[in-house]
């Protein structure tokens, strides 16, 4: 907040800047007075008042511009001005602001009749209503020769409190916003196109790593654009919530979309696991940041971004570091772009919580790091492309050469093909033969349990699909079984694991005996098969089953430890009359299972009827 004071003589002795119409500008930051407002309760009268000028003290940072670091206090700065006589009714200067994310400025000089005339500006207002069109916050002043008076200025915002202050006359201020201009169109093409190359080659190759490197880039450009003032000017001058919020929510989502990009590049997740959970758990910090203006204070979420930013930063250093020493293709490009973004953003965290002095290295500093860095990063990526290119070209080469040996091959063999026709054709056969019961065998491990021979999970599951699509055909019912063996741990023990095998074995076999062929029996694993029983006309029909299941269980088996003696607990349940789908049918019979054990085992139980509630998901 700025406010002029007629009266100078409150602060002559502590220094009154003479303006010179010689000079094109004047940095503030050694002559600005400040004072504190925690309260956020003094008023212009108060802080203008001769009584309160010795309460302002000198800011005079080390070096650079003023900066109050993450404070929620609001300041008032006083500038002491004193205009020498001239010809000119009045002269004009700029007053600039250049940190376009402060929430609020107020300008306050007085009125020739008592009073202050205000001016605001900020990133909480629309563009249309700043004082000066200008991507930073810029205050037009007509000063009267031959006088001298006080400007005061009120700050507050709850992000980083950074005040570069600077009075510019008008064409010096016209003359220095072309070079920035012109800086910054290099960063921002330079971000544009490595945006839309990388988008390009997204669409080409199809690899997920270039499309975190785009969504990383546009995230970046909406921090910087925030940060630089041209959001708030360009791209969304009448979205005054969203421009206040852009800068940490643009950056933390630069800080997710690089997180990731780190993870798909390097490949943590199968080649580093222990470092794969240390990347998405900063994925996850920099998520919340981004979403933290939503439903917490700016001011908690601009440290937690430049906290989080900083000390991923670092780490992604130390990861680079270290898959570059385990040889990772493009881990050096990666490494050096990290550390110089690390670089870049620790000088800017620096610059914020206040440790460093602000200057113009350290304002873009982030800019510097990320520009670096993406380009660096780009040529990460060619790096990738080349690298799997040289794969790509192995491979080729490699299949060329087996084919020109085929060839070479084929050439002697056909020399001898009419002597030894027979026996080729023979061994052919052979080979044939062998692979088709290669085939046949795998078919049947990769869908019988390998101890028993029975049906396993997978074969089962499609078996009860089909079951059950057929009964929905045919009108007819599927009957299911779900069989577990009577203490069978207490065998094991005792008779121990070889026993155990042959008792599964045994029972097995009994399981079949008591089945027609088109049933089915699996084991599920452990103690518990699935008898799956097709084409029944009700429920009885796989009780009559249950029952003999039950009953062949009993018989003593014989082992080679000795004669055991077992029982089943047997769950049975029949579509559609429990269950209308596979799991619900499952899950009914399992449940009969566990019932039939409670009622003493060595018997079957039915599964209740089907509830309203299963048959309305039915």
């Amino acid at each position: 907040m700025a406010a002029v004071v007629l009266l100078l003589c409150p602060f002559a002795a502590r220094g009154t800047l003479t303006l010179d119409g010689a000079v094109a500008s004047y940095p503030l930051s050694q002559v600005l007075l400040f004072l504190e407002d925690p309260s956020h309760s003094l008023t212009i009268e108060e802080v203008a008042d001769p009584a309160a000028a010795a309460r302002f003290q000198p800011v005079r940072p080390r070096a650079g511009d003023i900066n109050f670091g993450y404070s929620s206090s609001a300041y008032w700065l006083a500038l002491p001005l004193r205009l020498p006589p001239g010809e000119i009714e009045h002269v004009h200067w700029m007053l600039e602001i250049a940190y376009s994310s402060l929430d609020r400025v107020e300008l306050y000089r007085p009125r020739a009749g008592g009073g202050f005339d205000r001016q605001v500006s900020g990133d909480l207002r629309p563009f249309r209503e700043r004082p000066y069109p200008h991507r930073h916050l810029v205050f037009p002043l007509e000063l009267k020769p031959g006088t001298e008076q006080v400007l005061y200025l009120r700050v507050e915002s709850a992000g980083n409190l950074t005040i570069p202050a600077t009075l510019w006359q008008p064409d010096a201020l016209n003359r220095n916003d072309q070079h920035s201009y012109a800086l910054l169109s290099l960063y921002y093409g330079m971000l544009l196109a490595l945006l839309l190359y990388n988008l390009l080659l997204f669409c080409t190759v199809r690899d997920p790593v270039f499309l975190a490197y785009v969504a990383c880039v546009a995230s970046i450009a909406i921090g910087m654009a925030s940060l630089n003032g041209f959001g708030n000017q360009f791209l969304w001058p009448d979205w005054p919530a969203w421009g206040n919020v852009a800068l940490p929510s643009g950056m933390a989502a630069a800080g997710f979309f690089g997180a990731i990009f780190t993870r798909v590049f390097l490949g943590t997740r199968h080649q580093f696991p222990q470092l794969d959970f240390v990347i998405v758990a900063f994925a996850a910090a920099f998520a919340f940041s981004a979403l933290a203006p939503a439903f917490a204070s700016y001011h908690f979420a601009a440290i937690l971004t430049s906290t989080v930013g900083l000390t991923f930063a670092a780490t992604a250093v130390g990861i680079g570091f270290y898959c570059h020493t385990r040889g990772h293709p493009g881990a050096r490009y990666f490494l050096i772009a990290w550390t110089l973004l690390l670089t870049g953003v620790a000088v800017l965290a620096l610059r914020n919580f206040g440790w460093l002095p602000t200057t113009l290295l350290t304002t873009y500093s982030m800019q510097i790091g990320s520009a670096l860095e993406m380009l660096l990063l780009s040529f990460a990526l060619a790096d990738r492309i080349n690298v799997l290119q040289r794969e790509k070209e192995q491979a080729t080469q490699a299949a060329l050469s087996a084919q020109q040996e085929m060839v070479k091959t084929l050439v002697r063999s056909e020399q001898e093909l009419e002597s030894r026709v027979a026996q080729r054709t023979g061994e052919l056969e052979e080979a044939n033969a062998l692979l088709r019961e290669k085939e046949l065998e795998l078919q049947h491990l990769a869908h019988h349990d390998h101890l028993t021979g029975l049906a396993n999970r997978l074969l089962l599951d499609d078996r009860i699909e089909h079951a059950i699509a057929r009964a929905r055909r045919g009108g007819v019912g599927v009957g299911v079984l779900l069989v577990d063996i009577d203490h069978f741990k207490a065998i094991n023990d005792a008779h121990g694991h070889d026993a155990g095998d042959e008792l599964l074995i045994a029972i097995a076999g009994r399981l079949g005996d008591c089945v027609r062929e088109t049933d089915t029996v699996a084991r599920l694993g452990g103690d518990e098969f699935i008898v799956v029983l097709e084409d029944l006309p009700d429920s009885a029909a796989a009780a009559v089953v249950a029952e003999k299941v039950v009953a062949a269980a009993t018989r003593p088996v014989e082992l080679a430890s000795g004669t055991a003696h077992v029982s089943v607990s047997v769950g049975v349940a029949f579509f559609p009359e429990h269950a209308n789908d596979r799991a619900r049918l499952l899950k009914r019979a399992d449940a009969a299972m566990y019932a039939a054990k409670t009622a003493g085992r060595n018997c079957w139980r039915m599964a209740g009827r089907l509830d309203p509630e299963d048959a309305a998901a039915g």
